[in-house]
């Protein structure tokens, strides 16, 4: 899978909040006697002769009145019961200080520029910034904080021009991610009159000339079928100054809807390379040579294999798990589309190679050994010149280079270090550090790390991270806080979680499981979390909660999990698989309802990851875990709060809407107010991505004394 297709589809609110705070009795008098009743309005299907009947089917519509109005009486209900929390304000003022702690992005390099982001304190939104010289001063270039008093307008992405005399990048509201594209001159900080609209994750390979540039682009509505305007994503080509209404599409038409093209240059600007994902195990290359002017030629075989590649003076670079599933790379001649005549020059080993890419000549490799980052450079022709020494077990969080220039920056973080960038010369070797975030709020040596490993049901071994404060007992009672994801080839890897500190500063423990269907063992690990063997991500994270019960760090009356989207799948499934073993869930923008799922919002996208319930095999592997359909009537279930937003356009919110509804109704717990089920829905906010600081603030508060008051912190 395409690296920009990775990152588009993982889960942004992976952020896991949690609070601090003790509610009393009179808070907990003070909540109303129970959550507002959803009329039951049955509607019978017969999926593959299997009798289906959805209670609250009528939920899925949003802009109904029926549907707003019980929201708002949810709304009402989940306030009356989270505001009277005792400990709130000092939640609130210590998730302030600890949520201004900065982040910074890897910077790219145009010409005699360096462009990167940069969010400080109480900034909403990271900020463009860019540097002329190493040693020069920084100079904003976009503050999309400057676009909406309550920052609610994101900074999604951006791509200088290969001199540096342009930028393009994309703004959108409300979490949306619906990105409009603009442009702006560097030198002078004028924007351009070129404008697009539908530019989503957009990919784009500027013209070395700086005329004009390749962009991915999703069509509007009226120009495909009602609903379709969420995929058909195509390439086209723009030239400044031009109307983009008059763009051609260069690349897509007549392709699957489901297509997911990226794009980029060769170091000549003649060879562009188009790399489709065509869900999370199969990519296909096509190179099309501009200066002939002949159409796209696919390079891959057509295997169920996954590519990327840089094309660098004629020759093609492809990593590849092709008959590897910890990934190789082969060298490959342009114009020379013949598979028997690649050449491998860097073998399958045992850690599982992530990314690479030609940089000043050599091959710079990213590389991931259970679960933690390791970088390596190479020659063009595959022999190792160096392991660079990395900060501590961790993760790097991206890399930039360029063709023609012999630094490479990258990124740096670890659950106790703050993102770090650092750059590295290619000829001397030598790393130094550039740029850091700067966290005194918080003293991370005053955490342990461990990584540890337990056995799931069929006794694959299953790593996890546990952090927690020095000198911690293990008597068995500890709070503990577990989150995982399992899920679409994403590795969940050592983190800075800045909010989480509020949990391990009150005596929690804070644990990471690497799940089946993730990438951290590679495409096996993935395959083996994924379809028909989606209940191995469910045994796993079982076994990882059990681990940690049996070792004494905690017992099921302190033991609280949090995953959003795939992982809200995945809370979901905890849930319902084992609702005795959690005291509290907080179950984040989620997938719940894998029988309909894929009919809303882009989840047609998910289908190659799931399976769809309009194939009868495949129907009998979601009917058998998707938590929706598994809610007992009478079973006491764990304290849930689902979260969801009004503008997600990944996850619909009609699953944690249902979900609720439905648990509010038949759980036994359902009308508890020591034990609820509580939904919250934010507004003006979408999957996670972009979500201004002061929104994140508002949730995590609300996270916090959720979870505080479920395992009884103090």
């Amino acid at each position: 899978m395409s690296g920009g297709l990775r990152l588009f589809c993982a889960l942004s609110s992976l952020f896991v909040f949690a609070a601090a705070g003790h509610a009393g009795d009179d808070a907990r008098a003070s909540a109303p006697s129970g959550p507002p009743k959803a009329e039951v309005r049955p509607v019978e299907e017969n999926l593959h002769g299997t009798k289906i009947v959805d209670k609250y089917r009528w939920l899925e519509d949003g802009k109904s009145p029926a549907t707003q109005k019980w929201v708002e009486e949810e709304m009402s209900y989940t306030r009356a019961v989270l505001d009277p929390l005792a400990g709130r304000d000092a939640i609130h003022k210590r998730l302030t200080e600890l949520l201004s702690i900065g982040s910074i992005g890897v910077p790219q390099t145009g010409g005699k520029y360096y462009f990167y982001t940069r969010r400080e304190g109480m900034q909403n939104q990271p900020i463009l910034y860019v540097r002329e010289g190493i040693e020069g001063k920084d100079r904003v270039l976009v503050d999309a904080n400057q676009l909406a008093a309550d920052g609610t307008i994101a900074l999604d992405w951006f791509e200088p021009s290969e001199h540096g005399k342009y930028v393009a990048y994309g703004t959108s509201p409300s979490g949306s991610e619906m990105s409009t594209l603009h442009i702006i001159e560097t030198k002078t900080g004028n924007p351009l009159p070129d404008t697009i609209e539908r530019t989503r994750a957009a990919s784009i390979a500027w013209s070395l000339d700086n005329s004009g540039f390749y962009y991915t682009r999703y069509p509007k509505k009226g120009d495909v079928a009602e609903g379709q305007e969420m995929y058909n994503r195509h390439v086209f080509y723009h030239l400044l100054g031009t109307d983009p209404a008059t763009d051609e599409p260069i690349f897509g038409e007549g392709r699957d809807p489901e297509d997911w093209p990226g794009i980029s240059l060769d170091n000549d600007g003649r060879l562009l390379l188009i790399t489709v994902s065509q869900g999370w195990t199969k990519t296909e290359l096509f190179l099309m040579d501009l200066r002939k002017g002949t159409p796209p030629t696919r390079i891959t075989t057509g295997k169920n294999f996954l590519y990327s590649a840089s094309v660098y003076n004629g020759r093609l670079y492809i990593v590849t798990n092709e008959d590897a599933p910890r990934y190789r790379m082969f060298m490959a001649e342009a114009g020379d589309y013949e598979r028997d005549d690649w050449k491998e020059i860097i073998p399958q080993g045992g850690a599982v190679l992530q990314g690479a890419a030609v940089w000043g000549g050599k091959i710079f490799a990213q590389y991931e050994q259970n679960a933690t980052s390791q970088l390596k450079v190479f020659d063009l022709g595959g022999t190792l010149l160096r392991d660079l020494l990395l900060p501590a077990m961790g993760t790097v969080f991206g890399s930039k280079g360029k063709w023609d220039r012999d630094e490479v920056f990258y990124g740096f973080q670890s659950f106790t270090i703050p993102p770090s960038i650092y750059r590295y010369d290619l000829k001397s070797g030598a790393t130094t550090l550039w740029a850091k975030v700067d966290a005194p709020a918080i003293d991370p040596a005053a955490y342990e790390v461990q990584q540890e490993w337990c056995h799931s049901k069929d006794g694959t071994r299953v790593p996890l991270f546990v952090v927690y404060k020095k000198g911690l007992k293990k008597d068995g009672h500890n709070p503990t806080l577990l989150t995982a994801y399992g899920g679409f080839n994403i590795s969940v890897t050592p983190a800075f979680n800045r909010a989480a500190y509020l949990w391990l500063e009150h005596g929690g423990i804070y644990a990471v499981a690497n799940l089946r269907g993730g990438a951290e063992f590679g495409e096996d690990w993935h395959r083996a979390g994924m379809l028909d063997k989606k209940q191995n991500v469910f045994d796993d994270m079982i076994a990882a909660a059990e681990y940690l019960i049996s070792e004494k760090y905690t017992d099921k009356n302190h033991l609280a999990i949090q995953g959003g989207s795939n992982g809200g799948l995945l809370m979901g499934a905890m849930m319902t698989q084992r609702p005795d073993l959690f005291r509290a869930v907080v179950c984040q923008v989620p997938l719940l309802d894998m029988l309909h799922y894929q009919d809303f919002q882009i989840a047609k996208l998910w289908v190659p990851e799931y399976g769809s319930a309009e194939s009868p095999e495949q129907f009998k592997w979601l009917y058998a875990y998707s938590p929706y359909h598994h809610v007992k009537a009478g079973t006491e279930y764990p304290a849930v709060l689902f979260m969801t937003a009004d503008f997600d356009t990944r996850v619909d919110p009609m699953h944690a809407k249902k979900m609720a509804a439905l648990m509010q109704a038949e759980a036994k717990n359902g009308g508890s107010r020591t034990r609820p089920i509580l939904l919250r829905i934010e507004t003006k906010a979408g999957h996670g991505a972009g979500k201004p600081v002061t929104k994140q603030i508002e949730e995590g508060t609300d996270v916090y004394s959720f979870l505080f008051w479920q395992v009884g912190v103090r």
